[in-house]
């Protein structure tokens, strides 16, 4: 049995012509993400970057097809059919809330919902204002400076009739007709963090307890295999024709087998994996071992290494 307190993985990962996230558009023109960042030597670089939102649907939605049709990973009636607004949407907690629970009984009533549970909400119907914190948190995926490259591609819908511009307005509202535009395609290595806090698994941050009836290590390993899944199928925007091309994904997982911070370093430097390791050399010298760090070379390597964890995995429990 591997006991988890908290799990960090921190990832480079190299991929071809995507444009996972983008900010919108503009005519006939999509404007892919791009941000401001600072180098360890404190030099700005404008990089595109997928958004930690971003990262977090897609594992939220890989979470949600894990548990759908799983009893021991119970969904309330919006996240029954993934609805963005969790339990906040569903009817029946609406009811609830007109009874004037307390902050408590709101949040063991998320408890109930695994996605609710894992992913966070904040309840703000009924005069409320109570917050269940996620248990996973996603950084932006940030393109490495001079290792990232953007590039814009002409695009043509064909229509035999040639006609640019449709004359009759049903046909322009209805994107009839021939369309030219123009899509982003980026490549690069990007760097990657993602933090799980395992002993919050069904814990009620208000009063301090575990929720009743929850399988709190079905909804660890869930979790965990939905981080997986994350990497290898990233469903971002647009990847009906421009599904990204996976090179290679390296890094390293860390994870505390009880109270302490597992060690995340980004991989914007270029000795993430050093320094995590280092630091938790330092940090078992006061925590009696407790602190794992686990490098991998490749996607594959990640896949076993989390496969491992996932098959003895156990949340931490804190002493009531």
């Amino acid at each position: 049995m591997t006991v988890i307190y908290n799990l960090s993985i921190a990832a480079n990962a190299t991929l071809n012509m995507h444009s996972l996230n983008n900010e919108g558009g503009e005519g006939n023109q999509i404007q892919t993400r791009i941000v401001t960042v600072v180098d360890s030597n404190g030099r700005l670089h404008s990089v595109n970057a997928i958004s930690g939102d971003m990262l977090k649907h897609i594992q939220a939605e890989h979470l949600y097809y894990l548990a759908k049709g799983d009893d021991a990973l119970p969904l309330c009636k919006a996240c029954a059919i993934f609805d963005a607004n969790r339990m906040s949407a569903d009817p029946d907690f609406q009811q609830f809330l007109k009874g004037k629970p307390t902050p408590v009984q709101v949040v063991d009533r998320l408890l109930t919902c695994t996605l609710d549970d894992i992913e966070g909400n904040l309840v703000t119907q009924g005069n409320q204002s109570v917050p269940r914190k996620s248990v996973v948190e996603f950084g932006w995926a940030i393109g490495i400076p001079e290792r990232v490259s953007t590039e814009q591609y002409f695009h043509v819908k064909y229509d035999p009739d040639r006609r640019e511009i449709p004359t009759e307005k049903a046909e322009r509202s209805g994107n009839l007709g021939q369309a030219i535009f123009h899509r982003p395609a980026n490549s690069g290595q990007y760097a990657i963090i993602v933090s799980v806090e395992a002993a919050r698994v069904g814990f009620n941050d208000i009063n301090q307890r575990y929720a009743e009836g929850v399988d709190r290590e079905k909804r660890l390993k869930a979790l965990l295999q939905s981080l997986i899944y994350t990497f290898v199928q990233p469903a971002g925007a647009m990847r009906n024709t421009q599904n990204p091309h996976i090179v290679d994904v390296k890094g390293a997982i860390s994870y505390t087998t009880a109270p302490a911070p597992a060690p995340l370093i980004s991989p914007l430097n270029g000795a993430f994996v050093d320094e995590m390791q280092q630091v938790a050399a330092a940090m078992n010298a006061l925590h009696q071992d407790r602190i794992h760090v686990l490098p991998f070379q490749s996607l594959a390597e990640f896949a076993q290494i989390m496969q491992t964890l996932i098959a003895d995995a156990q949340p931490y429990t804190f002493t009531q």
